[in-house]
């Protein structure tokens, strides 16, 4: 039996069902200590290439926040579901034990006292603590600190005691919302994997969210990124097989979707090359209007899709295309023209330069108005040039985690086409 039996049903808080309706609710992370937390040592280790000065990261990101606003968007921040999700003291505890043993935290007497260090302060301040991780220094400043805190707090070279989570404002990776329902990841690096526990609790407990029905979640042994599955209708989802998303993933992802939602017939599983600059499957392919999309010239190649179906026993079937990715889109989005728009203009030295900033990576709020990185002119000139309304945001420092606009939210509720 289908595990999300009759959820269809149901009213849930999610709503998304293309890449590009009127978007309504997007959740946010804005960027807090956790990027003061980087190191240059530990940079790689964090999956950082460059450290971001907190300071203009966070005001060009409210000014992210703000373009959303003007466009008819709410905006909510994790960090405030996450704390309406601790609803009573068990919660709390929970969030806390299975937070400390996902970040390997064994030796008891570092529990306990991180165990009084988070439990001390409330719901919201105890999250942004968490996400910024804790310093050894942090140790020796509890009530309860010994003599051996003070030597814990400076043997070894590594710094902290949990590492901080800087990644968390791309927002788009660690859960992803999918028609009225939600995936819940398990992300290919440790490093991210903790911030899908963050999911679990808001998706378990908060109020408003507890209902949505769940198409993968984050105790699957393979990995999956938000980044990698786009919405291209209410029957057509496309999941990129990458870097960071496995077919196995795959797999267990369209099973259920196409099994439990009642609009998703098709899943398009793109084929990409498994570099860091291909990182995701919307960092060099995104949507921008019902018929034209920005891509990376590097995919303009024969691309292969591997098309996954229910046929009329409910069974899996699954068919290799290969072809020009415009003749793909048009087959099946059922469309009588496509328009690519080439990231850079397709100049090799425009596009590689912009590719790095996100040029390709659009957040649509609208069909045909988007949000984009103010740095990456040459793609932005195109897009005014086929007829797109562009919304422009600062960048200097957000760019330096390697994500634009669309890997920096997670759209709550769009609108139907």
């Amino acid at each position: 039996m289908s595990k999300n039996k009759g959820v269809n049903d149901l009213e849930t808080a999610i709503h998304n069902t293309s890449e590009i309706g009127r978007l309504r609710r997007v959740l946010l992370h804005r960027p807090g200590q956790e990027l003061e937390n980087l190191m240059p040592e530990y940079m790689e280790r964090l999956l950082f290439d460059d450290i971001p000065y907190l300071q203009e990261a966070q005001r060009e990101h409210d000014a992210f926040a703000d373009c959303l606003r003007q466009s008819g968007a709410e905006v909510v921040y994790l960090v405030d579901l996450v704390a309406a999700s601790l609803t009573d003291d068990a919660v709390k505890q929970e969030l806390v034990r299975q937070f400390l043993d996902e970040a390997e935290v064994r030796e008891q007497r570092a529990r306990e006292m991180l165990s009084e260090l988070f439990l001390s302060l409330p719901n919201r301040e105890m999250v942004s603590q968490m996400m910024a991780g804790v310093r050894k220094s942090q140790l020796r400043e509890t009530d309860q600190a010994r003599l051996k805190d003070y030597l814990a707090a400076t043997a070894g070279d590594y710094p902290f005691v949990i590492d901080p989570m800087p990644n968390l404002y791309f927002t788009r990776d660690p859960f992803a919302t999918i028609g009225r329902g939600v995936s819940i990841h398990k992300m290919h690096t440790k490093t991210r994997n903790r911030e899908t526990l963050f999911a679990k609790f808001i998706f378990k407990y908060h109020p408003e969210y507890k209902s949505v029905p769940r198409w993968y979640d984050r105790g699957e042994t393979t990995s999956l990124e938000g980044g990698d599955i786009l919405i291209l209708s209410p029957e057509v989802l496309a999941v990129g097989i990458s870097q960071r998303t496995q077919e196995d993933s795959i797999d267990a992802l369209a099973d259920t979707v196409l099994t439990d939602s009642p609009t998703f017939k098709k899943i398009l599983a793109f084929n990409i090359p498994k570099t860091r600059s291909f990182m995701h499957l919307d960092t060099v392919f995104t949507m921008v209007d019902r018929d034209k999309f920005t891509v990376h010239p590097n995919i303009l190649n024969d691309i292969t899709v591997y098309v996954m179906e229910l046929d009329e026993n409910r069974k899996m079937k699954i068919r290799q295309e290969e072809g020009r990715l415009e003749d793909i889109l048009k087959e099946h989005l059922g469309l009588d023209k496509v328009t690519l728009l080439r990231c850079g203009e397709g100049d090799e030295i425009d596009a590689a330069r912009e590719q790095w900033n996100d040029g390709s990576n659009t957040l649509a709020v609208a069909p045909g108005e988007v949000v984009v990185y103010a740095r990456n002119y040459v793609t932005n000139r195109l897009l005014e040039e086929h007829g797109i309304k562009i919304h422009t945001i600062p960048s200097a420092e957000l760019s330096r985690g390697r994500g634009g606009p669309r890997c920096m939210s997670m759209p709550l509720w769009r609108e139907d086409l």
